[in-house]
């Protein structure tokens, strides 16, 4: 009789499987399910989004493969050499080495660190290859291949931040009690995602709200998301990523939690200032002095003015300025046109030329090159009275550009202060070697453009 039973037994444990798997989908147990459920959902098939991802990199794939081997032909043409067959070699894998690098990028598409990502990788993918021809005995030229990673490494660093801005271009958002409103502030294009079983294939990030979604009802589905690749980030927090600055009312010194590469990188920056300095004396004093001698010649008087201003901490210190407003009337806020500026000085100040004689501040260490814009005494105390959180700008160096600069340009009234506190405490919060060359290249195309220039 025993012996019977035994082969009832094993054929009845399907059944019993499939009678197990039916009451983990029964409504009653829905908002726990497990792994298993997930998986029979079909969230192991992760949708294949690889040459979406890739086609906003691809200008500066093929540009970076293009011009590696014409600077590395050049270089061979100058020395005379006629290997071709090694130079079809080289080429061929300079080639490649774009998009070998770019697919390394996507997978690290969810770090922020933009440019020190771009730059690690091609590090290594670069000289994996050049060790890669130097071990099969081909003849190489290594002053062409470091002019050519120093092209990859610019164009590369390019399309990983193009790549980073087209992943905010499919976004969905779960539904909670104010989605609509949320939407309508993210931009017309943001799909409400109201089902569980929505396909999210399509998208590459789902925005979620901490207190409704953080729940069993939600963790399939959010489990789901993440096997499928898709990024999950709370709306808040990718709101003000990608507005670049912080709610003034909602912030507070605690949210200054810094991560072990900020505190590094805040300390490493006074050393990158005084490089900074260094290296470009031999442009910045001979241009220097050409200024200092077109205003003494065309208005008299110095041509430096030292103007207080608040500096870090709430110390206050004297910030250097070339005089571009004739003697006598400088002073006040600068208004569009207007015709207190020396003949030509204009010119100086789209360029951002007045602001040389910062680079001693730098040296001082009262400036950095990138930080918060500092003000004047009076307009510090103005705005404090308004809003007292302005004081916490002071907890860095204030810099001759800023994130507040490139983002809102020029600021005449107390109002306009408080709107650029907001990217300033954004800047304190998100300090980075990455921001920080950011707003470099963000202000060499404001130089270029003029904008907020007066």
């Amino acid at each position: 009789m025993n012996d019977a039973s035994k082969p009832t037994g094993k054929k009845s444990a399907p059944v019993e499987d499939k009678a197990r798997r039916a009451a983990k989908r029964s409504p009653s147990l829905e908002a726990t399910p497990d792994l298993e459920d997930v998986l029979d959902c079909g969230a192991s098939l992760r949708k294949r989004r690889l040459l979406r991802n890739l086609r906003p990199m691809l200008p500066e794939i093929l540009a970076a493969g293009v011009l590696q081997c014409l600077v590395y032909t050049a270089f061979i043409l100058n020395a005379s050499r006629s290997d071709w067959g090694n130079l079809a070699i080289v080429c061929a894998i300079l080639l490649a080495l774009p998009f070998v690098i770019a697919l390394a990028l996507l997978g690290f598409r969810r770090q922020r660190n933009t440019f020190t990502i771009a730059i690690f990788i091609t590090f290594v993918v670069f000289t994996t290859a050049v060790a890669f021809l130097s071990g099969l005995r081909i003849r190489i030229s290594y002053s062409a291949l470091l002019v050519a990673y120093l092209v990859a490494n610019v164009l590369m660093s390019i399309a990983n931040l193009r790549l980073h801005r087209s992943l905010e271009d499919h976004i969905a958002l779960l539904d909670f009690p104010g989605a609509r409103q949320v939407a309508s502030r993210l931009s017309g294009k943001v799909a409400v995602i109201t089902d569980k079983n929505a396909d999210i294939g399509a998208y590459d990030r789902i925005l979620i709200d901490s207190k409704t979604h953080h729940n069993p009802e939600w963790s399939g589905f959010l489990t789901k998301a993440y096997m499928v690749g898709v990024d999950v980030t709370p709306w808040f927090n990718f709101l003000e990523l990608r507005d670049g600055r912080v709610d003034v009312d909602a912030f507070d010194v605690s949210h200054l939690a810094y991560s072990p590469s900020q505190i590094y990188y805040s300390k490493a920056k006074r050393a990158l200032d005084l490089f900074a300095v260094i290296i470009t004396v031999p442009l910045t004093v001979p241009l220097g002095f050409v200024i200092w001698l077109y205003i003494r010649m065309l208005d008299g008087g110095t041509a430096i003015f030292v103007q207080q201003r608040r500096g870090y901490g709430g110390r206050s210190f004297n910030m250097l300025k070339f005089r571009t407003m004739h003697h006598g009337r400088q002073g006040g806020s600068t208004q569009v046109n207007d015709d207190r500026i020396i003949r030509g000085c204009r010119f100086l100040r789209r360029l951002r030329l007045d602001e040389l004689p910062q680079l001693l501040n730098i040296w001082r260490g009262e400036m950095s090159l990138v930080g918060p814009r500092p003000v004047a005494e009076y307009v510090a105390q103005a705005s404090e009275a308004e809003e007292p959180k302005f004081i916490h700008r002071t907890m860095v160096l204030p810099g001759i550009t800023g994130w507040a600069q490139v983002n809102s340009g020029y600021a005449s009234t107390t109002r306009e202060e408080i709107t650029k506190l907001s990217y300033d405490l954004y800047y304190i919060k998100h300090l980075s070697f990455d921001l920080d060359m950011l707003i470099i290249l963000s202000t060499i195309r404001t130089v270029l453009f003029g904008r907020g220039a007066r």
